[in-house]
């Protein structure tokens, strides 16, 4: 191994006592291949166990806690009993190649297609349209129904902790429904649950508790709960990083495990919000990293591009795309051979790389979106 990547490749201990073995993460991306019934499939399960032999720690695609929060085709379930097994399953496929698994939970709010939930009763923090051409109208939550969607997210980490995840990510990024409630775009409400910027936190926040509680009842308190949010947004009025810093500073009161920041490129700057012109992860770093362990996440292909995001002081580096493009990207550099790491798509290999079809269908026919694709 070349010594210059070694601090890529060091053990990491969480503040409860878990360890993984090098502070590389794969991220959560959506794959589109689960059963129309919400369970994992072999492809998906074998995609995810070629990809967990080499990095400390795998983050799943997200997995919906409410039937009506399902928010892709091909999206696997976690809202009831009977998708232990097939939870099981894929914390397995994880697990056995040496990698913790970390199940990411969500609701899609808004952005949910009408057509995979029932009654195409599409459900948001107020009723406002996501931004673009033909977004359905979200129906208004009530206050019962909110505290029900808090207790779903409970029991979906019931759930991972009987199918033998090693922790949760709690996912309030990229639009969805906590983000929702958060963001002064969509959440227009006046009571407990919106308002003021205060209130607007109430419902990410209660989500965080009764995941922690859960997990403090089901679990040996090895169990990892993190968060992800989105620093933040393009919409007027939308989430700014001065809005972030307050969601921020009330997360690193909530004893969790890490935070994970959810960017398209690592190095991406401040839109509004604050007089600063240093990225958003080194601002967010100085903000709370001495308080919680902080993913940095965004379009990183080589160990020199990864060695350069550590160096920010981030405990913790995940890769996305190129962990698809090259599943044996940390076992390479382990073995001296990061000259032979892919940072291009080879459209000949999807057998050799273990992706399923409607995964490399949405590769090859998106252009940019993975390098080598056109």
């Amino acid at each position: 191994m070349n010594s210059k990547y070694a601090p890529l490749l060091e053990s990491f201990t969480f503040k409860n006592g878990v360890q993984i073995k090098n502070r590389i993460v794969m991220a959560p991306m959506t794959n589109w291949s689960s059963n129309p019934d919400g369970t994992v499939t072999e492809a998906e399960v074998n995609y995810y166990a070629r990809r967990s032999g080499g990095v400390g720690m795998v983050i799943t695609a997200c997995t919906y806690v409410t039937a009506n929060g399902k928010g892709f085709h091909g999206e696997f379930g976690g809202d009831r009993d009977e998708l232990i097994p097939s939870l099981q399953k894929l914390a397995t496929g994880i697990k056995n190649q040496g990698a913790k698994a970390i199940l990411q939970i969500f609701h899609g709010g808004r952005q949910v297609p009408p057509e995979l939930i029932p009654n195409g009763d599409v459900v948001s923090a107020s009723s406002v349209p996501a931004e673009g051409l033909g977004k359905p109208v979200p129906r208004e939550l009530s206050n019962q129904e909110i505290e029900s969607i808090i207790h779903d997210f409970g029991e979906a980490t019931r759930r991972a902790i009987e199918a033998g995840y090693d922790g949760v990510e709690i996912h309030g990024a990229n639009g969805y429904l906590i983000q929702q409630f958060f963001s002064p775009h969509s959440n227009r409400r006046e009571d407990r649950w919106g308002g003021s910027l205060e209130k607007r936190l109430t419902f990410p926040l209660a989500v965080v508790d009764e995941v922690k509680r859960v997990a403090a009842e089901h679990s040996n308190g090895s169990f990892i709960v993190g968060y992800r949010f989105s620093p933040e947004e393009p919409e007027t009025p939308g989430i700014t990083m001065a809005d972030t810093f307050v969601l921020l500073d009330e997360l690193a009161k909530k004893n969790l495990d890490y935070l994970h920041v959810s960017l398209q490129d690592f190095w991406s700057t401040p839109r509004r919000g604050v007089d600063d012109t240093r990225s958003r992860i080194e601002l967010i770093q100085e903000r709370v990293g001495d308080k919680v362990p902080v993913i940095g996440v965004g379009s990183i292909y080589t160990p020199d591009e990864a060695l350069k995001a550590s160096q920010t002081g981030l405990p913790l580096i995940a890769l996305g795309r190129e962990l698809i493009i090259d599943p044996d990207w940390v076992q390479k550099i382990a073995e001296g051979k990061e000259t032979e790491i892919n940072t291009e798509i080879n459209k000949e290999n999807q057998h050799q790389l273990v992706i399923p079809d409607p995964l490399w269908q949405a590769i090859i026919h998106t252009p940019g979106w993975f390098p080598g694709v056109n």
